[in-house]
């Protein structure tokens, strides 16, 4: 039986043909279906009926996105115009009013009204769980200095030390471990799933206390990318989404350390989800960029928006895998339009592929990405880990067309078998 999820700001809703609570043994393939793919065109446009393919690999469908109404903290559809019919309960990233989130949580009565009007939303629309994906505060970018301005920040941080990004982080922290303590208990008589979100750039250790979310939580899903992304890092490009530590990068930014840090917090493993982008991250490269393509490397901040996606800096799989030369829907002739694609012989970093610029400085662009051999080496990943599974974000992002290689939803399949593969 097909149950749903509601995703809210970012806040989530899920589908299950097994089973929605984590149980030691069984592989969890949570799905997420973006409805902003409902005002995108042609190949980017996943109708209902699309999703019949990707099914079959996932056990969990989140449908975002919620908001949080500013006015009385309550629940709600992030574009109220479009139907549940079409599968939606909204439009994208929630960025009004940031801060919102944690006012919530700051008081007992607006975490009340928020509670009560999820538990209307999740009857009303036969959903059968949420997911907190909540927006606190993240972890500032590195700023790309001039030896005399990397001097004189040393020197600020001597006199003045570091300014926090949230002086109220272990209130948030005991505050929102409340919030999913009283939503739990309002749910458990409908039997409701309960799951939360780490977002891209999140410290943990500063706002999850694992030993009080263990109990009251199905699940956390660890979202294990966008460390680099053209609107954080616009002069420099990386890997988006490494799985283990780079040299001389900060070593918190990779999935093996925040899944190391829940694993050491003793959150059960197998309440652990992996979350793996459909899509990449792409930086505009120009004559000033190294040739050779090796991160990280000088940039000069996003790539243009992609045909389908039509959002700079970010390239869906489709829009990705049409540019490799060879692919039979590409028609163009000189070699010099196509991508270079860089393989990942280590297994830590990820695959990454470039084309330099043109003799006018144009059409140059650096792209992290996940292919399906990425993608299966982070589902292996999770299997030496005993984690819960994975989560694919997301469908609408995938080649759910079969343009490519005549394969419908390519990576989701490619890590859902891996995971089937590696448990045999």
């Amino acid at each position: 039986m097909i149950k749903l999820f509601y995703n809210i700001l970012i806040v989530s809703s899920a589908i299950s043909f097994m089973t929605t609570t984590a149980n030691s043994g069984i592989i969890n393939v949570f799905c997420y279906y973006d409805s902003r793919t409902y005002y995108r065109e042609h190949q980017a446009n996943l109708k209902p009926e699309d999703l019949d393919p990707a099914m079959s690999y996932c056990t969990h469908l989140i449908y975002g996105y919620a908001t949080i109404s500013t006015h009385d903290y309550k629940m709600m559809p992030f574009d109220p115009t479009l139907e549940m019919d079409h599968g939606s309960v909204g439009g994208g990233a929630d960025k009004e009013d940031p801060q919102k989130y944690n006012k919530l949580l700051e008081s007992t009565e607006r975490r009340n009204s928020f509670i009560n009007s999820a538990k209307i939303l999740l009857k009303n629309h036969n959903f059968d769980g949420i997911d907190l994906a909540w927006q606190f505060p993240v972890i500032k970018p590195k700023k790309i200095r001039t030896a005399i301005g990397s001097l004189w920040h040393g020197i600020k941080k001597t006199i003045g030390g570091t300014k926090l990004v949230d002086d109220k982080s272990e209130e948030h922290k005991e505050q929102f471990s409340n919030l999913v303590m009283e939503m739990k208990h309002a749910l458990k008589d409908d039997d409701y799933v309960l799951t939360a979100s780490v977002l891209p750039n999140v410290n943990s250790s500063l706002y999850f206390d694992s030993y009080s979310l263990k109990d009251n939580l199905d699940f956390i899903i660890i979202h294990g990318f966008d460390y680099y992304t053209p609107d954080r890092n616009p002069k420099e490009a990386d890997f988006a989404a490494p799985l283990h530590e780079l040299h001389k990068r900060n070593p918190k930014l990779n999935i093996d350390s925040v899944v190391t840090h829940w694993l050491v917090s003793s959150f059960p493993p197998e309440k652990i989800l992996l979350g793996i982008p459909a899509y990449g991250r792409a930086w505009k490269m120009t004559s000033y960029s190294d040739v050779s393509g090796v991160p990280p490397i000088c940039i000069d901040g996003p790539a243009p928006r992609g045909p389908y996606t039509k959002e700079s800096g970010l390239l869906s799989y489709l829009e990705i895998c049409t540019k490799f030369l060879g692919h039979e829907n590409n028609t163009q002739v000189d070699s010099q339009y196509y991508l270079k694609k860089i393989p990942d012989l280590t297994n830590r970093h990820g695959i990454y592929a470039f084309r330099l610029p043109d003799k006018r400085d144009e059409r140059g662009i650096w792209i992290s990405f996940e292919d399906s051999e990425s993608i299966q080496n982070k589902a292996l990943y999770v299997k030496k880990k005993d984690l819960g599974g994975i989560a694919i974000i997301d469908l609408t992002l995938d080649d759910f067309k079969g343009v490519c290689k005549d394969v419908k939803f390519p990576l989701v399949k490619a890590a859902t078998n891996m995971l089937h593969i590696s448990r045999r």
